[in-house]
């Protein structure tokens, strides 16, 4: 297989897209550096498609491994065709590969092998040949009746021929791969439940049934965690017959003697040895699919809230609500410093309301305040009213916003928490989280393990290695999308720009504690483990604001500062218009030093000049306009609220506006200010039909909806987005 030639046909593009960039992965170059910096070599490809490409790489030069490991192992047995040898050489999955390596792979004790250890073996292959068509099956077997060799009669004979031809059957590759296509199309998931009085949340599965190849992800993913908790027993159904009769047509050539024992040998092959394989395989198929479409999901959710816009120079009251030991409250600046904390009890069981205003006026008269920040656990909802309330006793212009605090707990407990805080305590670490999660959530939400945010579904049932993978891709790509300041980057940050790990990352602020600030980014070289290649890796991605380089202050990389300021010259203007805040005019500009029709075609004509790529000049134009632009400021803003709402407010075909808290395969929920997130089941999320939740709505999303239905004994409400 030409790996090249075949990423080139997957993806759609040019071969020698694909040769140079699998030459810059196997240089060990970075995705986001590839993706940024070496647009020219990739053609323009994406992070996304990089990434994509990257893995179906490994997966094919895996599979090619295993080919020609295959190959060896059957050729030591003395058994390799060249026939066999092509097929497994054209095989284009490892399923393929394995079917075809199975009768020659070495198994444990098997009744075939007890039968081929008593000399049966060429009796089976009597019976496979059905030429004859006089006499029975016992009297051909007659001659291979040995005591010795543990053959008392012929109907022992006549069994161990039929267990050597189920097995053969049973390892035939072509046959397996129709059965296995035959049973995805037509074949059933049956559930039922372990016990039938028991009431469980997988009430809904109890005596159901669906097409393996219609079942939705979600479902797939739910029936496993019920037959894991043991709540469901679940088994793949088919109609045999229909195997038995493909797999009929391929064994049983015309009348014989022999006819009904192969029949009768048919049915055992399938019962005994082939569908107990392919059940396991069909839940494999089923289980990967499902995964890989859960990762996808939680993949683009966390990306979403990583993405979420700063809340900048604001200072910030952040509370962590809870009952019996209160609610922990942090006050920070606008840097997020910490400048007070303590805990005040508005809730249950003390309801100290009172004691709790007089707390937040004096810090918000003491160290001032913006906003504040409630935590959507235990106790939000009233808290918030408390807070609600209070905000309107008195005449501040302050707003409050709810924020997700999932995995607030992990990270306030981690090693890492405590080396940041060592002489605060576990819960006003978590209350700081909070209230920095409004002022920069990339900042912060990189110090928690992705899968802690709490934006996907069934995160704890899936490959966790496949998931923890894809989380940290979706964070790197984020990190260096954004970019990151050099000095006042956290280690957590800083460990996921490209080329830099978390060793390095901690060299890199123990350097800037030891000798202060960074100047320009010449300084990395200097930072201990920080060589070359991952300078060149992750100079472009790190921000040196008000330094002695301008240009370090945008995302244009060292390597290209001689064309960026050779560009400069060429159209009159200058590093300082960088750091005023950009060259505004700059199109203009390069419109009259190379006149042409379009744009592009003057940036085409100065690229080829200055001897630069055309699309790492239009680069370094963009960044030119708006140095270190922040690609979030195109995301959504964060709603505030002045106000509270209960269930009671409630009312059905009411409009509202709230923000999208998370995505899965069978709709969106949305934060609406009340206890619980609402649901926009998929069918409500459009009047057109919606594939996939994800083509309609994405995490942090401020959108419309009307209430539907409200449950009030579950505290549920359901939603639609269709007006």
């Amino acid at each position: 297989m030409n790996i090249i030639e075949k990423l080139a046909s997957e993806f759609k593009i040019k071969t020698s897209q694909v040769e140079n960039t699998v030459e810059l992965i196997d240089e060990g170059n970075t995705i986001p550096f590839i993706a940024r910096y070496r647009k020219e070599v990739t053609g323009g490809l994406s992070d996304v498609t990089l990434r994509d490409m990257d893995e179906r790489l490994q997966y094919l030069r895996n599979l090619e491994t295993r080919k020609e490991e295959v190959v060896r192992l059957i050729e030591e047995q003395g058994k390799l065709t060249e026939e066999l040898k092509g097929e497994i050489e054209k095989a284009e999955v490892l399923q393929r590969v394995e079917d075809l390596y199975k009768p020659y792979k070495q198994k444990k004790a098997t009744r075939a092998s007890k039968a081929k250890e008593k000399g049966l073996e060429p009796l089976a292959m009597i019976f496979y040949a059905q030429q004859k068509k006089d006499g029975t099956p016992e009297s051909e077997a007659e001659a291979f009746v040995n005591p010795e060799k543990g053959v008392e009669t012929a109907e022992e004979a006549v069994q161990g021929a039929m267990d050597i031809i189920a097995e053969m059957i049973a390892d035939d590759a072509d046959l397996t791969e129709k059965i296995r296509e035959k049973t995805y199309d037509k074949g059933q998931i049956a559930t039922e439940a372990v016990n039938p009085e028991e009431k469980t949340v997988y009430d809904m599965y109890y005596g159901s049934s669906e097409a393996i190849a219609k079942m939705p992800n979600h479902r797939v993913l739910a029936v496993n965690r019920g037959e894991k908790e043991k709540k469901l027993k679940v088994k793949v159904t088919m109609d045999s017959e229909e195997i038995t009769s493909l797999i009929g047509k391929q064994v049983i050539r015309g009348k014989s003697i022999f006819t009904e024992l192969l029949q009768d040998t048919i049915a055992d092959a399938y019962k005994r040895l082939i569908a107990p394989s392919v059940e396991r395989e069909m839940r494999n198929i089923l289980t990967e699919r499902a995964e890989t479409d859960a990762v996808k999901v939680f993949a683009k959710n966390t990306e979403k809230l990583l993405m979420v816009p700063p809340v900048k120079g604001k200072k910030v009251i952040s509370i962590d609500p809870g009952y019996r030991t209160g609610c922990k409250v942090a006050a920070l600046n606008e840097t997020g410093k910490l400048t007070a904390y303590t805990t005040i009890y508005p809730t249950q069981p003390k309801n100290d309301i009172a004691g709790t205003e007089r707390t937040l006026q004096k810090i918000i008269e003491k160290f001032g305040c913006d906003i504040i920040v409630i935590g959507n656990g235990t106790a939000s909802r009233e808290t918030e009213e408390v807070v609600s309330n209070f905000l309107k006793k008195h005449d501040y212009d302050i707003q409050y916003t709810i924020v997700n605090e999932a995995g607030a707990s992990v990270y306030s407990a981690s090693k890492l928490a405590t080396e940041e805080y060592p002489d605060l305590d576990v819960t006003t670490r978590g209350a700081m989280s909070l209230g920095r999660r409004l002022q920069d959530p990339l900042a912060e939400l990189v110090k928690i393990d992705p899968k802690h945010i709490g934006v996907g579904q069934y995160q704890h049932d899936i490959n966790q290695k496949q998931l923890d993978s894809a989380l940290t891709n979706v964070v790197e790509d984020c990190v260096n999308r954004v970019g990151v300041d050099l000095n006042t980057a956290s280690p957590s940050l800083l460990s996921y720009i490209a080329g830099v790990n978390m060793g390095i990352a901690k060299n890199i602020v123990a350097f800037r504690e030891e000798n202060g600030r960074f100047n320009n980014r010449k300084e990395l070289m200097k930072v201990s483990k920080l060589g070359e290649k991952a300078f060149k890796q992750c100079a472009g991605f790190m921000r040196i604001a008000d330094g002695k380089e301008p240009l370090d202050s945008t995302s244009v990389h060292p390597e290209s500062y001689k064309a960026a300021e050779e560009m400069m010259s060429k159209i009159g203007i200058s590093k300082e218009d960088i750091a005023r805040g950009g060259a505004k005019d700059i199109d203009e500009k390069i419109w009259q030093a190379y006149p042409a029709k379009k744009l592009s075609e003057s940036i085409k004509k100065m690229a080829e000049d200055i001897g630069i790529g055309e699309m790492t000049l239009s680069d370094i134009i963009a960044e030119m306009k708006k140095p270190a632009r922040d690609p979030r400021e195109d995301a959504p803003p964060i709603i505030f609220r002045n106000d509270v709402r209960s269930f009671e407010d409630l009312k059905v075909d009411m409009e509202m506006t709230g923000t999208v808290r998370n995505v899965v395969d069978f709709g969106a929920f949305v934060d609406i200010g009340v206890k619980q997130d609402g649901l926009v089941h998929i069918s409500q999320l459009s009047n057109k039909y919606v594939k996939h939740p994800m083509d309609v709505v994405s995490v942090g999303d401020t959108v419309k909806v009307k209430i539907l239905s409200i449950d009030h004994d579950k505290q549920k409400v359901a939603l639609t987005m269709k007006f």
